[in-house]
């Protein structure tokens, strides 16, 4: 009579182990940051919610946070381009200092990094981001309208 007590709790031990586990790899591993611009967490500086911000065709504003991991060395973003053939150029700003372990979002204050090229909201810009230690990080972007939600008002081209 013991027996049946014992050989249950063995069955629930042995189907316990499987059906608790996610195994490797799988989605909930992975970070995952639900928002309206793209992430790239690849280099020194994590590269938060960007997007281009456009309210006539031909001409946007890029925002984003900026994240440097780098707890002991100041970043600073120096750059934005259009990659893979994209014409995209940015106009001249002085560059963006980011603290050791700091975060600098474009948006407030406004930096006003002024893109032009052929885009228009509704697409993905493919674009280059320099920093100061040499480092470029390239990440697809999208580009969004001025004119409603988070990003209304903020295209100072």
């Amino acid at each position: 009579m013991q027996l049946r007590p014992l050989a249950t709790a063995a069955a629930v031990l042995a189907l316990a182990v499987p059906l608790t586990s996610c195994g490797f790899d799988y989605a909930t591993e992975r970070d995952y940051t639900p928002a309206g611009g793209a992430n790239n967490r690849s280099g020194d500086v994590d590269i938060l919610s960007a997007v281009v911000v456009s309210a006539a065709e031909g001409s946007g504003t890029f925002v984003a946070s900026l994240s440097n991991n780098e707890v002991d060395a100041e970043q600073s973003f120096t750059g934005v381009s259009g990659d893979e053939g994209a014409d995209v150029t940015a106009a001249d700003f002085d560059p963006i200092p980011i603290a050791p372990g700091g975060l600098v979002n474009l948006a407030d204050p406004a930096a006003d990094i002024v893109l032009t090229g052929d885009f228009a909201a509704g697409d993905f810009l493919p674009l280059a981001v320099d920093f100061g230690n040499g480092e470029r990080v390239l990440i697809e972007v999208p580009v969004v309208a001025d004119d409603f939600g988070y990003w209304e008002g903020m295209d100072a081209s």
